[in-house]
C-alpha cells in the first residue's frame, strides 16, 4: 500500500516563513530609515557667527562696542547686534594732545575685555575699527601734528591687539549723522520687515523711516529722509542701499554745536561784555561759582574768533538760575538772519521741511533722562520747558545735596544743557509745539545703544563676503517626501503582516 503524499505541507510552511522574514526586514528597514532621517534632519545647525569691534572715540570719552552677526547675510547687509560695551577710563583721545603717547595705551583695558567676550579661535578674523568724532576734528584744526600723533599711538595699540586691525581715522560729521540714522532705523525695524509687520509697515505714512538727532560734546547732527528731494544743497544728501532698498538721506553736522562747545561759545561771547573778569550767568544755579583760566579759553577753534586782549587772567562765574535769560543768551548762538535757500536751520545751512518721527540720542537722551523727561508717554513742549525752568531755578546747595553722587562739573551744567537742547530744537531746527511729540529720546533700543557705531558696523558688513548658510542635509520638500515614503512602507508592511495572521479563508485556500 502506497504512503500518502505530503509534499504540499513543506512548501506552505516555507512560503510563510519567507514572507514573514521579508516583511520583518522591510519593517525594520523602514523604521530605521524613518528615525535616521528625522534625527539627521533636525539636528541643530552649527552656529556660524562673526564678530566686529568698533571704538567710538568721542570728545569726552571713548566707548568700545562688540557686535556679532550671522556669517550668512540677508539682502546684502549683515544682521548685527551689540553684545558688549566697555567705557574707556580717562578722557577722549583728543584729551591726550599734550601726552600723545598715552592715547593708545588708554584703550588696552577695554581691548582685553573684548578678548574675553570673543572666542579665542575667532580673534584673528575679528575686524576692529576706531572712529574719532568731533573732538579729534577740532584737534586736527587746532594742531594737526598732535592729532596725527594721537592717531598713530592709537593705531600702534590696536595693531598689537589680537584682532584684525582695519583702521583708525577721524570720521566726518556727515558720516556720524548718517550712521546714527542707520542705527536708529535698524533698531526700530524700519529696514527689515516680514509677515504682518510688513503689512502694518505698508500702512504707515510716507515717512517709512525715522529721523536721527545726535548731540555730542563738540558737534550735533540732524539726519532724515525728506518728503521731497531738492537739488538746492546736494552736499547734504547721501545715498544708501540697505536690505535691498535705496535711501536718499539729508544730513548735516554742526561742528562746535555739541553741548560742551556751545557752552564755551556762550561764555566766550559773554566774556566780551565783562570789564573786571566777573560774570553773572543765568545758565548756572544760584549760589554756584566757577573760575576759568582765560589763557586756554581761546585756543579752541570754536571760540578763537572771539579772542581779544583782556586785563584779567581769569573769569569768575556766579550763577543766577534764570531760565528765560539763559535761553535769550543761547539763542544768540544761532544766526537766523541769512538764508540763501528756500528754508534753513541756522548759520545759512539748508534744511528741508521736517518729516516723520525723530529719535534723539546721546546727550539729547542723557540730559532729558536726568530731568525725568524720557517716559514712554512723550511730554509736550510746554511740559519740557516748565521742567527745565524749575530745575534751573533751584539753588545750587539744594541740587548738590540731592545729586551728591554726580560729579560737580556735570551736575552744574544740566541747567545750561537742558536750555540749550530746547534752543537747538526750537530755534535751530524749528520744531514746534505741534510736532514736538514726534521726538523720541532714546538711550537703548532693545539691547543696543543708540549711536553711530552700530550703523557703522552695519555698513561695513557690506564689505565682508557672505558665506553660504549652514543647511540641513535635505531640502524641506525632499525631507517631507522621504518621511511620507518611509511611513507608507512601514504601514504597508504592518498591514501585510496582519493579513497573513488574520487572512480570510479565500486567501488561505489560495496559498495552500
Amino acid at each position: 500500500m502506497d504512503e500518502p503524499k505530503v509534499t504540499g505541507t513543506k512548501p506552505k510552511m516555507s512560503t510563510t516563513r519567507k514572507i514573514l522574514l521579508i516583511l520583518g526586514f522591510l519593517s525594520t528597514l523602514a523604521a530605521i530609515a524613518l528615525i535616521t532621517v528625522a534625527v539627521t534632519q533636525n539636528q541643530p545647525l552649527p552656529k556660524n557667527v562673526k564678530y566686529g569691534i568698533v571704538l567710538d572715540a568721542g570728545s569726552s570719552h571713548t566707548n568700545l562696542y562688540v557686535y556679532e552677526w550671522p556669517a550668512e547675510k540677508e539682502n546684502d547687509t549683515g544682521v548685527v547686534q551689540q553684545v558688549e560695551v566697555c567705557k574707556v577710563e580717562g578722557p577722549g583721545i583728543s584729551g591726550y594732545s599734550q601726552t600723545t603717547e598715552k592715547a593708545g595705551p588708554s584703550l588696552v583695558q577695554c581691548l582685553r575685555q573684548a578678548e574675553e567676550v570673543i572666542p579665542l579661535k575667532q580673534h584673528r578674523e575679528t575686524p576692529v575699527y576706531l572712529g574719532a568724532t568731533a573732538g579729534m576734528r577740532l584737534l586736527r584744526l587746532e594742531n594737526k601734528d598732535a592729532a596725527d600723533k594721537v592717531l598713530s599711538s592709537v593705531e600702534k595699540t590696536l595693531r598689537s591687539a589680537p584682532f584684525n586691525f582695519q583702521g583708525a581715522r577721524i570720521i566726518s560729521g556727515q558720516e556720524e549723522g548718517a550712521y546714527g540714522w542707520i542705527t536708529i532705523n535698524y533698531l526700530l525695524g524700519n529696514f527689515k520687515q516680514s509677515g504682518w509687520k510688513k503689512f502694518l509697515h505698508s500702512l504707515k505714512s510716507i515717512s517709512e523711516t525715522s529721523g536721527a538727532l545726535d548731540l555730542g560734546g563738540a558737534s550735533t547732527q540732524i539726519t532724515f529722509v525728506p518728503a521731497e528731494i531738492s537739488s538746492e544743497s546736494p552736499q547734504n544728501l547721501l545715498y544708501f542701499r540697505l536690505y535691498g532698498k535705496d535711501y536718499q538721506v539729508y544730513t548735516h553736522s554742526f561742528l562746535c554745536y555739541g553741548k560742551d562747545q556751545a557752552l564755551q561759545q556762550k561764555l566766550a561771547r559773554d566774556l566780551q561784555s565783562t570789564e573786571n573778569g566777573s560774570l553773572f550767568d543765568p545758565c548756572f544755579h544760584q549760589g554756584y561759582q566757577r573760575t576759568i583760566s582765560i589763557s586756554n579759553f581761546f585756543k579752541n577753534p570754536c571760540t578763537s574768533v572771539e579772542k581779544k586782549q583782556f586785563r584779567f587772567s581769569q573769569l569768575y562765574i556766579e550763577g543766577e538760575g534764570n531760565y528765560e535769560k539763559c535761553r535769550r543768551n543761547i539763542q544768540n548762538l544761532f544766526n537766523k538772519t541769512n538764508c540763501p535757500y528756500s528754508s534753513c536751520s541756522f548759520n545759512g545751512i539748508y534744511l528741508p521741511p521736517l518729516q516723520g518721527d525723530f529719535g534723539a540720542f546721546s546727550a539729547f537722551y542723557f540730559v532729558m533722562n536726568f530731568l525725568n523727561l524720557t517716559n514712554d508717554v512723550p511730554f509736550t513742549l510746554d511740559e519740557v520747558t516748565s521742567a527745565v525752568e524749575k530745575f534751573c531755578a533751584r539753588p545750587w546747595h539744594e541740587v548738590k545735596l540731592q545729586y551728591h553722587q554726580i560729579k560737580e562739573k556735570y551736575l552744574s551744567e544740566y541747567c545750561f544743557s537742558g536750555a540749550y537742547i530746547l534752543s537747538l530744537l526750537e530755534n535751530g531746527y524749528e520744531f514746534t509745539a505741534e510736532n514736538w511729540q514726534r521726538i523720541h529720546f532714546l538711550g537703548k533700543i532693545g539691547s543696543s545703544d543708540a549711536g553711530w557705531t552700530l550703523g557703522y558696523m552695519l555698513n561695513l558688513t557690506n564689505m565682508i563676503p557672505a558665506e553660504e548658510p549652514p543647511a540641513p542635509p535635505l531640502s524641506y520638500s525632499s525631507y517631507v517626501g522621504l518621511m511620507v515614503l518611509c511611513s507608507l512602507v512601514l504601514v504597508s508592511v504592518i498591514l501585510l503582516a496582519w493579513l497573513l495572521f488574520h487572512k480570510p479563508k479565500c486567501l488561505q485556500k489560495g496559498i495552500v
